[in-house]
């Protein structure tokens, strides 16, 4: 029997579906026959319990059960000889009139829309490029070297200057009232690296050991701390120890602190760079996969079904929320976060997916086998054991679905970019690195 299917808006759609009654009778009975032979109750004997007893106190959850897996094995029935992609669950409905012994349903639901790809040979992309050049291995060498420093306290006459550690006591009022985490006794910070507020820094430079000083501290509007964000304060500081920073030698000593297999200075900077060089890799790729993502939604014509961007939403706030309890916020499973806060990017969400599977799926764009394995193997490359990270990702098939998730995308950037107009941009590594994946 053909299935009818009623178009009622955009991508919401509906089927009448009909169950016979003694169907659902037939399965009522035979799930109740079979609970009769284990079910306990008072006064019974197990198995013994009479079938009258059995269905007057489990028939109606029964009865419910069976409904709902008949009606959902009708509609997945129906959808199918019909050739329909369901988007979500659809909302069931027993209708008031039925046909004599049977039960009719309507099944209201959406279904994924037809995506409309544009002429991607239209589409302009800037895809940049950058290079590890020597400046950026010295650079990283240097950071491997302060994070290796040493401290050696100066001469009392000694002045603070920048690499210092310095030891002081501090406190700050507002109105003349000392504030939450406005004073401290033996606080230690390196200064002229940005751990304290610039008029804080400014105010212990050229200190010696010993002396205090008053000074005002204006805190930026957008300050993390609430209470004092946007407004002024008077400080009192005191020096009482100054510390000099000793950096490690560039040397074989530490290559081989490092760990480096050829623990030399050559092979330092060797290792450095093919470190880094893999870090632009991902970082290029990541910045170009997103410039193509943007074209491909901007060329893209669809609807968006709302069950999918409902389900995208909830799972957004479900992970928003699992994020503020892992930072210790109280009572963040019931934190309130509006739909609409997270809607415009849900949305973009469900629209990229949608385009990106009917760009894959038109140009056979899928993971190959090989592609995952090489991944995996460039992803366990930077760890002291590769195999072992490895058998990581294989023991694990939703690692190796991220995986697979990140191959396929990969595999779309590398079309869109043989397809479009692209203009080539080669930026430092310096701007590379300072930008937001």
């Amino acid at each position: 029997m053909a299935v009818t299917v009623e178009t009622l808006e955009k991508l919401e759609r509906k089927i009448t579906l009909s169950l016979p009654v003694d169907v659902i009778q037939n399965e009522v009975n035979s799930r109740l026959k079979k609970m009769a032979r284990t079910v306990k109750m008072d006064g019974f004997r197990p198995g013994k319990v009479p079938m009258n007893v059995v269905a007057q106190r489990y028939g109606y959850s029964v009865h419910y059960e069976v409904m709902n897996d008949k009606v959902g094995e009708a509609f997945a029935s129906a959808a199918n000889e019909a050739k329909l992609r369901v988007a979500g669950q659809p909302r069931i409905s027993e209708k008031e009139e039925s046909p004599e012994g049977q039960l009719a349903f309507d099944a209201v639901f959406e279904v994924f829309p037809e995506v409309k790809l544009g002429d991607l040979t239209t589409a302009e992309i800037e895809k940049l490029s950058a290079e590890v050049d020597e400046g950026a291995i010295d650079k990283t060498i240097e950071i491997l070297r302060k994070q290796r420093r040493s401290f050696a306290q100066r001469a009392q006459d000694a002045a603070a200057v920048d690499g210092d550690r310095v030891t002081v006591d501090f406190e700050g009022k507002i109105d003349g009232e000392t504030f939450s985490g406005g004073k401290a006794e033996d606080f230690q910070f390196l200064v002229g690296e940005g751990q304290m507020l610039k008029e804080f820094e400014d105010a212990v430079r050229g200190m010696k050991a010993g002396e205090s000083r008053t000074f005002p501290l204006s805190f930026p509007a957008d300050y993390h701390g609430k209470d004092v964000a946007g407004k002024q304060a008077d400080f009192m500081v005191t020096l009482k120890k100054i510390e000099a920073a000793h950096l490690p030698e560039v040397n074989e000593a530490l290559a081989k602190s490092l760990g480096i297999a050829d623990a030399s200075v050559e092979g330092l900077r060797a290792d450095i760079k093919k470190n880094l060089e893999r870090e632009v890799k991902f970082r290029l790729q990541s910045r170009n996969k997103q410039a193509v993502m943007d074209a491909l939604v901007a060329k893209a014509e669809l609807d968006l079904p709302n069950a999918s961007v409902q389900s995208e939403i909830n799972r957004m706030i479900e992970s928003a929320r699992a994020d503020l309890k892992s930072r210790g916020i109280k009572d963040a499973e019931n934190a309130p976060i509006p739909d609409e806060v997270v809607r415009p990017q849900a949305e973009r969400r469900v629209r990229l997916g949608l385009v990106v599977a009917e760009l894959v799926r038109a140009n056979n764009l899928q993971a190959k086998p090989e592609q995952i394995k090489a991944h995996v193997e460039e992803l366990a490359s930077s760890y002291e054991k590769p195999s072992e990270v490895q058998r990581w990702y294989y023991s694990d098939q939703q690692r190796l679905a991220e995986v697979e998730g990140i191959v396929i995308e990969n595999n779309v950037t590398e079309f869109v970019l043989g397809q479009a107009k692209v203009s080539d941009k080669v930026i430092s590594f310096d701007d590379l690195m300072a930008q937001q994946n």
